[in-house]
């Protein structure tokens, strides 16, 4: 007799959204619900807004909603919900310490804790679920539930007792903690159907880093390790951690023109989808004006285009461009092109990976340039965690078909130059730029010394800027040492001139 088949793929638990933008990603979907979680962090972390984000999750539903508080008054936190624009409509918010409370003939006291205190509280609690009936509670703060038990295993009882009444009647419970308890008590890990933590660190100059890390989610896939958020007006903005396994998309690897015939030359056709390239040199030397001209080139076919700005001003990008014949006005205004300025000490890593996924996702960028990595190394805590997250970056751009190109300034006019972090064998291909004298004149050479995708000239050839826009010349095959910036002449090359006429050069 054949034995009977069972499928043994799992059953998809449903799940309840958190209420938090980005949240709900982490955690690839949201919460379990009818389960008992713990959310840490020290005070000023977020931890009420995101709480009180969670109830009007709830009261957006059609569910019900209790705020048990403990540490904050009703009218404490129906200001904080002002500052976010909000209300409290529609949460039960339950304060268990009033001013009959602090009353010295009151039974109960906060001033003076004791083991009747704690039974009392706990029995307050369950009196007002009963009540309400309540789909989602958060209990704000366990700190004083610690207080009055005076002792781990009376605390670690109550939680545990309030943990089983909360599932009996199907709650969906969120449980505070300001971890001013002893470092390294677990106790309530244990207990937590799943733990969620905010952190939060000054930094010297900028407003302060906040991330958040999922410590444990029992039963389903989350995505670990830190993530950047914002606490504003509003609310919490959670910006996932960018894996860019998890975004593919098809497109066509073929080389596009970059508005240069002598550069397209140089770079073996042109620049191709889904592939970065880094443009690497010494400041002023032609790095973000070549940028703009391979940007421009994308925008005349008809693609859109993204440009982060770090270091100069918008108004002086557009007029310096526009002086150049390359005007992006009319581009910005068609929709065409978007120019983000970005202010290092106030934008984290992680949200500036979502506001590069956004571009691309949602308004669907297809050109890609950021200026400069030398900024956003700044933003960085370290020069470990920019590899990291660059590669990351350039992976998803990648693999989204976007051309994407980086400027990055280096120390040194001519001579010996030098970068602050190096990026070179992240980049599919490098254009180097040099400032080299030639004639009394200062002069800049472009050379392509490293490309994955095509059969680039390992020529170096003359690089111009004028009121006719970006020049390239031929080959400085009679000069040696360019790179080095002290060149010996061997020939009768011609070079490029603003004039064009005495020397023969490119106009």
């Amino acid at each position: 007799m054949t034995a009977p088949m069972f499928s043994t793929s799992p059953i998809a638990e449903p799940r309840i959204s958190t209420g938090v933008p980005g949240l709900d990603d982490i955690l690839c979907g949201g919460l379990t619900p009818s389960r008992l979680y713990l959310l840490e962090g020290t005070p000023g972390t977020g931890k009420t807004t995101l709480a009180l984000q969670f109830l009007r999750g709830a009261v957006a539903r059609g569910e019900r909603a209790l705020y048990v508080t403990l540490s904050e008054t009703a009218d404490e936190l129906r200001a904080s919900a002002a500052t976010h624009g909000w209300t409290l409509d529609g949460i039960d918010v339950y304060e268990l310490v009033d001013e009959d409370g602090l009353d010295p003939d009151s039974e109960q006291s906060i001033l003076h804790p004791s083991e009747i205190e704690l039974g009392e509280t706990v029995r307050e609690v369950i009196a007002r679920v009963d009540e309400t009936k309540p789909d989602r509670v958060v209990f704000d703060s366990l700190s004083e539930m610690r207080l009055l038990a005076q002792n781990p295993l009376r605390y670690r009882r109550q939680i545990l007792a309030l943990k089983r009444y909360f599932a009996k009647r199907a709650c969906t419970v969120l449980m505070l903690d300001d971890k001013t308890s002893e470092t390294g008590d677990v106790q309530l890990h244990s207990i937590a159907h799943g733990v969620v933590s905010l952190e939060q660190a000054p930094r010297e100059y900028g407003s302060e880093r906040r991330r958040l890390r999922i410590v444990k989610m029992r039963g389903i896939k989350f995505r670990g390790g830190y993530h950047d958020f914002n606490l504003e007006t509003g609310g919490i903005r959670v910006f996932p951690r960018l894996i860019a396994a998890e975004h593919h998309s098809t497109f066509e690897p073929k080389a596009r023109p970059t508005g240069s015939a002598e550069l397209d030359l140089l770079l073996g056709g042109g620049l191709v989808p889904g592939t970065n390239t880094l443009l690497l040199g010494p400041s002023g030397v032609g790095k973000t004006t070549t940028a703009i001209r391979c940007m421009v080139a994308a925008l005349e076919r008809g693609e859109r285009a993204t440009y982060y700005l770090f270091d100069e001003g918008l108004a002086t990008l557009l007029a310096r461009s526009a002086l150049l014949g390359m005007d992006l006005a009319p581009h910005i205004e068609a929709g065409r092109l978007t120019i983000t300025q970005i202010d290092p000490a106030e934008v984290s890593p992680g949200e500036f990976s979502t506001m590069v996924r956004e571009a691309v996702e949602e308004r669907k960028s297809a050109f890609v340039v950021i200026d400069s990595l030398n900024a956003y190394l700044h933003a960085m805590p370290g020069e470990e965690f920019l590899i990291l997250q660059m590669h990351e970056l350039l992976s998803y751009l990648n693999q989204q078909g976007v051309t994407t190109l980086l400027v990055l300034g280096q120390h040194g006019l001519v001579g010996e130059v030098r970068s602050d972090v190096d990026l070179s064998y992240l980049s599919d291909c490098i254009l180097l730029f040099r400032f080299f004298e030639a004639k009394g004149q200062v002069r800049t050479a472009l050379s392509v010394v490293k490309s994955r995708v095509n059969a680039h000239e390992r020529t170096i050839r003359e690089l111009m800027l004028s009121e006719g826009g970006l020049q390239v010349g031929d080959a400085l095959g009679d000069f040696e040492g360019v790179l080095s910036g002290l060149p010996a002449y061997r020939g009768e090359v011609a070079m490029l001139t603003g004039q064009g006429s005495s020397e023969g050069g490119v106009r």
